[in-house]
């Protein structure tokens, strides 16, 4: 009697030693694919991407980036100071009063709409009031107060809203460019990182050789000749990347009229863009372009 006991004892323990190890590897499976999303999401805070396969299983990384990819390389041949913001970075000029170049990463979540636009513009607290142009040296000037990143590309946050309105992220643009076909653009760059869910973007003045005007009496604000834009998008398959230059004149011209290869944007600003990424990668997104990807 007691060996039978005995023995149904030890079934019923292996009975339930295998429930056990069945209902560990299913929580273990289901632990797997809810934590793969944040997981990823780490990893792509840092550049990095982890693409899923055919069957949901993730691939191993296909871009390990050296730094922030929108960030272009430091400038060796004009003045640059480097302002963080919440939502972009600007290379500012002091002798211009405007920036060489701001840049920013977009992706869905900054694409929420929390703030309304404030339209109050503000000399950079971060400047000595020597150099933060205000804006009286608009006006009545014929030129916009020309965002280089966009209001609405920082309405998810009331901080991001404020900076996005400091005068060293501003150019004095054309009424007709500011309102139009740049304005088009901006909006574009939305609807690719809507769909792609995460996009690198730099853009800025260009200035060509010769004597520029400027506006304003107090700081002499250099007005551009032109505008470049440079987009990446890095988690595409393959990476791709695409340029713009629009001159700062009127126009209503389609976006084809604009567009260019980074390498020649490069050539144009003498600036160079993505660095972080592998050179392999960087030569061959910068060589060319193909609007219809992007559409």
């Amino acid at each position: 009697m007691t060996r039978k006991r005995k023995t149904s004892a030890r079934r019923s323990k292996k009975r339930q030693s295998a429930t056990n190890g069945w209902l560990g590897l299913l929580l273990l499976i289901i632990a797997v694919c809810l934590g793969y999303e944040p997981a990823n999401n780490a990893l792509k805070s840092k550049g990095i991407t982890i693409p899923l396969s055919a069957t949901g299983k993730a691939q191993a990384e296909t871009i390990q980036t050296t730094g922030d990819l929108e960030l272009p390389a430091p400038l060796k041949n004009r003045p640059e100071k480097i302002l963080k913001r919440r939502t972009y970075t600007v290379s500012y000029n002091k002798d211009l009063k405007v920036p060489n170049w701001v840049a920013w990463k977009l992706n869905r979540d900054r694409l929420v709409e929390r703030e309304s636009r404030t339209d109050k513009f503000l000399p950079d607290p971060d400047l000595p009031e020597s150099e933060a142009v205000t804006t009286d040296d608009y006006k009545r000037s014929g030129w916009d107060r020309g965002h280089m990143c966009p209001a609405a590309d920082n309405r998810w946050h009331w901080r991001a809203m404020q900076e996005s309105f400091y005068m060293t992220n501003i150019c004095p643009q054309h009424h007709n460019l500011n309102r139009g076909d740049w304005k088009e653009l901006e909006d574009d760059c939305r609807e690719w990182a809507e769909k792609e869910g995460r996009i690198y973007i730099a853009c800025g003045p260009i200035f060509y050789k010769g004597k520029h005007r400027t506006i304003g009496r107090e700081h002499k604000v250099a007005v551009p000749d032109a505008f470049f834009k440079v987009i990446l998008c890095a988690d595409s398959r393959p990476p791709r990347a695409i340029g713009f230059i629009y001159k700062n004149t009127a126009g209503n011209h389609p976006l084809d009229h604009y567009v260019n290869s980074v390498d020649q944007v490069e050539r144009i600003t003498g600036i160079d863009f993505f660095p972080a990424l592998p050179d392999d990668i960087e030569m061959k997104v910068e060589a060319g372009y193909d609007l219809k990807q992007w559409r």
